[in-house]
């Protein structure tokens, strides 16, 4: 979100096409928060105000947008998910408001402890962002190993990956998303360098397979709370404590399979 309370968005760009319906594309685009919010599962387009590219070097005005966690309850959401429901069952109903990224609330965060973020975090900063991920399939292609390298990451900050699997956003029953591996944690270095490896059991079952629940996509996760939540990806959400960095543009892996 900038400091106007317009969301940026890197990733799926709801439009209306040439007939009147809605196409779903890659870009970016600062969205206002008085966009149409349609039953989970359905679209609507986004109210733009203004589009860009993120694969071309952006204008100043956009580069510059300090950015800033997203108020609570999450605005224009229809996602019916409690994230953590072991550790927070009533997270959706907490009210604070937006944040800049570098003064986040951190929980029993106290001056001397000595936040390591402690400048603006500005949009040009954020697209920076790069990373590559290997997949080998382990234990008699019973498991899968997972070895991620980032680079232009925020320094010295603590991320979290999550996996995104083909019923996550099923309309009819979303399934709760989860980490890659536990702990699902790395800490970038002063350059925002860092890796990740982990190992899933059966993460590619056969579709066929009675509830086959495949990871079709991972996300990489900055921490505005700068915590992990062991099995749950946050406590409240995309844009509310957890902010997706990196992720792939369309599901992916349809060519691995594993076995139980």
């Amino acid at each position: 979100m900038d400091e106007n309370g317009n969301f940026i968005v890197i990733g799926a760009i709801n439009d209306r096409d040439a007939t009147g319906g809605v196409k779903t594309e890659w870009g970016g685009a600062i969205v206002a928060a008085s966009s149409d919010v349609p039953p989970f599962g359905d679209r609507a387009p986004y109210d733009m105000v203004e589009r860009f590219c993120p694969d071309k070097p952006l204008p100043e005005r956009l580069a510059s947008k300090v950015l800033h966690t997203l108020p609570l309850p999450l605005p224009c959401s229809n996602y019916p998910m409690v994230f953590a429901p072991e550790q927070f069952p009533d997270a959706n109903s907490d009210c604070r408001p937006s944040y800049p990224f570098h003064r986040a609330p951190i929980p029993d965060f106290l001056p001397e402890h000595g936040r390591q973020l402690r400048k603006p975090v500005t949009l040009g900063q954020w697209a920076a962002a790069r990373g590559t991920l290997n997949v080998t399939l382990e234990d008699g292609d019973r498991a899968a190993g997972f070895v991620c390298e980032f680079e232009n990451l925020l320094p010295r900050s603590l991320y979290t990956i999550m996996t995104l699997r083909a019923h996550d956003l099923d309309p009819e029953g979303p399934t709760r998303p989860g980490p890659l591996g536990i702990p699902n944690v790395f800490v970038t270095d002063d350059s925002g360098h860092a890796r990740f490896a982990a190992t899933l059991p059966d993460p590619f079952p056969p579709s066929s397979r009675a509830g086959a629940n495949r990871v079709i996509n991972i996300v990489v996760l900055w921490m505005s709370s700068q915590m992990n939540y062991g099995g749950a990806i946050g406590r409240y959400g995309l844009g509310g404590d957890i902010h997706a960095q990196l992720k792939f543009r369309t599901p992916m892996f349809q060519n691995l399979e594993t076995k139980a």
